[in-house]
């Protein structure tokens, strides 16, 4: 059971998707104060950033976004209309790109794509901070 769920949106915007984890993440671990948790938020912006833009960029825009917060892990699902599976872009020196999604790949515990058939969905799955004080679901 989730202690801390976003219902899922279509047509979210980066900024969008940052603030709902903003807010989620302050909920979740009783404020930004601490190093550990400071830097979860920072990694997980910099992943659900990364994740909608190449929904935008690659797949024709995001249909579907949700946060999940369990024990142990933040939960960040961006789901678009391509079945294409993401892959890394070759690093071209002097061009920008390339870096995203491997960067995803080293910030999260875990990262799956589920296909379905009307497109895919990307879960980005972040380990919590082992003495992160969660809210217990009420």
């Amino acid at each position: 059971m989730s202690v801390a769920d976003k219902q899922e949106k279509s047509c979210v915007s980066s900024a969008d998707a940052r603030s709902q984890l903003r807010s989620v993440l302050t909920e979740v671990c009783c404020g930004l104060l601490r190093p550990e948790v400071r830097r979860l938020r920072d990694d997980a912006l910099l992943v659900v950033s990364e994740l909608i833009a190449n929904a935008l960029k690659h797949a024709g825009g995001v249909t579907g976004f949700s946060i999940h917060v369990n024990s142990d892990e933040l939960q960040l699902r961006v789901s678009d209309a391509s079945r294409t599976e993401p892959r890394p872009l070759p690093v071209l020196e002097g061009l920008p790109g390339g870096y995203g999604w491997n960067m995803v790949h080293r910030l999260c515990s875990r990262l799956h794509v589920t296909m379905d058939p009307v497109g895919k969905t990307v879960t980005a799955a972040l380990a919590l901070p082992r003495e992160s004080a969660l809210v217990t679901a009420g």
